[in-house]
């Protein structure tokens, strides 16, 4: 990443990982469970979202993937476990998907009036806030503990298979740090290859332009 491209996308990396825990932490709090709101977390301040690692890896990673401090939740304040452990875990990706979508409505508009390209720099920022909050949304919903799709995955499937998922768990994070890893390693990223499809699909379908 060039120093111009850093610049600009910057902003657009620290806004979609606080908003992505932000809404982790509105929806824990609706279904009944303050602890982020207890501990600072319900706020859009990145100071109290952002993982330094996890926020370099969106800089340093061809593909843009990341991620930010995990918002702590209290199983016991929910009312429905199940489904409120859902809806908490698939409220971040879900606020991705929102913004890649309002900043791909505005890409159209522009080009439809003909003026897309004649800003570079607000083109620029509003692609990066596409490529990247659907990147952010698809990696997190990969059913691979600790992320998001690990708890969607977990409440989807019938409460017979959680002590398989648990076993499964026990060795998830060092499966995702091998994908995470895989383009430095291989020289092309088994991540991208899974996710790839989807996110030249959505980016496409939101904003119209072709990855």
């Amino acid at each position: 990443m060039d120093v111009k491209t850093a610049i600009l996308a910057a902003p657009v990396i620290i806004f979609s990982l606080t908003v992505h825990e932000y809404f982790h932490a509105w929806t824990a709090n609706k279904f009944g469970d303050s602890t982020a709101k207890d501990m600072g977390r319900l706020t859009l301040n990145p100071l109290a979202h952002l993982d330094v690692f996890g926020t370099l890896m969106l800089f340093m990673s061809n593909f843009r993937f990341g991620w930010a401090k995990p918002v702590p939740v209290n199983p016991y304040n929910l009312r429905n476990l199940r489904h409120d452990d859902l809806w908490i875990s698939a409220a971040g990706p879900l606020s991705n998907l929102g913004m890649a979508l309002i900043a791909g409505t505005i890409i159209r508009i522009l080009n439809g009036l003909g003026i897309f390209y004649q800003y570079e720099a607000l083109s620029m920022i509003l692609f990066y806030m596409v490529m990247i909050n659907v990147s952010l949304a698809f990696f997190n919903l990969l059913p691979i503990y600790p992320l998001d799709g690990s708890h969607i995955f977990r409440n989807i499937l019938p409460e017979r298979y959680g002590p398989t998922i648990d076993q499964i768990e026990r060795v998830s994070p060092m499966i995702l740090m091998f994908l995470i890893l895989s383009g430095f390693m291989f020289g092309f990223s088994v991540l991208w290859l899974i996710l790839g499809p989807f996110i030249k699909l959505f980016v496409l379908l939101f904003s119209g332009i072709t990855l």
